[in-house]
């Protein structure tokens, strides 16, 4: 077991997602496995169950600059928003039924959506299982209590540093005060309202400037209260020419050098993805784009924000052919070159 990672907490968190579980959402589940194993084996995209997890983007919008992030170079081609709630309600009514997990998440900073917890309490109500991630720096105590009764079940929160200069070395005007202070709220509120949710990560993005840390983060997590830390590798635009991000121990990296000198990834690049299958992001003004490594949306493969059905853009032609030309050749596919399958390390 990961340092840090109580069994108590992590059976809580199974305990909680079990809840939140259906018969439908069960055959669902089903449902899309077998479709992905039949279209991985015979190279045609085969899709008959709706997702079992969905992201979606409450805003573009980030107080923070963090150096890798479109949303922190402010580097987006497309608009900067907020999600609406009617939006949001249209989707959840097409969705629900079938939807077992809803990260409220892709680009931007949660907590600026004015009506982020009143999404979030709709979903849950609905017997959804939601999650966010957040810089905490707008986790005042209000806003903490409030987070707690709105039902949200999970919260990760991106801790990059265990010192101030380290930590905004990468989170670029960010505070680690404001940071500690969010999560301290949080815990409190968890106990006053005797609440097993939501359950609170330490999110680590491990990089060179931070990764002589990584003891001093779980020993952080243990001192607040918090229930598990995830070190989470960084995705590098320009890798191949070498980055001061990119960690000096490999194993916490996406990349390793070449004999040419050269940087690439680590993991293979197969034919299959198994996120085109069960998962998708919707951004705040509703297009529909196939993973998250699609930020600019130039992927999207509809657009709900339009009235479109959800339901007729997921089993749709240009979502099958999506699927197709991924199980043709992934290395063809922008989105698919810089992505690996395993994000968090194992410390």
């Amino acid at each position: 077991m990961k340092p840090g990672l109580t069994f108590l907490s992590k059976w809580n968190e199974f305990r909680v997602l079990a809840s939140t579980l259906t018969a439908l959402k069960i055959l669902n589940y089903g449902q899309l496995l077998a479709g992905f194993f039949i279209s991985k084996w015979t190279k045609k995209p085969h899709q008959w169950a709706k997702p079992f997890s969905v992201s979606i983007e409450p805003t573009t919008s980030c107080n923070l600059r963090c150096p890798e992030c479109p949303s922190g170079l402010r580097s987006f081609t497309r608009p900067t928003g907020m999600l609406e709630n009617g939006l949001f309600t249209r989707l959840l009514d097409q969705l629900a039924p079938e939807l077992t997990y809803l990260t409220f998440y892709f680009q931007g900073e949660p907590y600026l959506n004015p009506n982020f917890l009143q999404m979030v309490a709709e979903a849950a109500k609905r017997n959804i299982y939601t999650s966010t991630s957040t810089n905490a720096h707008y986790l005042k105590d209000e806003t903490a209590r409030q987070t707690v009764e709105s039902g949200l079940h999970r919260i990760i929160i991106s801790v990059d540093g265990t010192q101030q200069d380290t930590y905004e070395s990468y989170r670029i005007g960010g505070q680690l005060d404001k940071v500690i202070e969010g999560t301290k709220n949080l815990v409190k509120w968890k106990r006053e309202l005797n609440s097993l949710t939501p359950h609170i990560i330490f999110q680590f993005l491990v990089v060179g400037p931070n990764e002589h840390q990584i003891p001093e983060i779980y020993q952080l997590a243990r001192e607040l209260g918090v229930d598990e830390v995830k070190l989470k590798t960084a995705q590098i635009y320009d890798f191949e020419n070498g980055s001061e991000l990119i960690p000096k121990q490999e194993k916490y990296s996406r990349y390793k050098k070449s004999e040419s000198g050269k940087f690439e990834i680590k993991n293979p690049l197969l034919n299959q993805c198994w996120q085109m299958w069960n998962s998708c992001v919707i951004t705040w003004d509703g297009k529909i784009v196939p993973c998250c490594f699609d930020k600019d949306a130039s992927h999207a493969l509809g657009n709900a924000g339009k009235m479109e059905s959800f339901e007729k853009i997921w089993f749709g032609d240009a979502y099958g052919a999506f699927r197709g030309s991924l199980l043709r050749s992934r290395k063809e596919i922008d989105i698919c070159r810089n992505c690996t399958e395993g994000m968090e390390v194992w410390a």
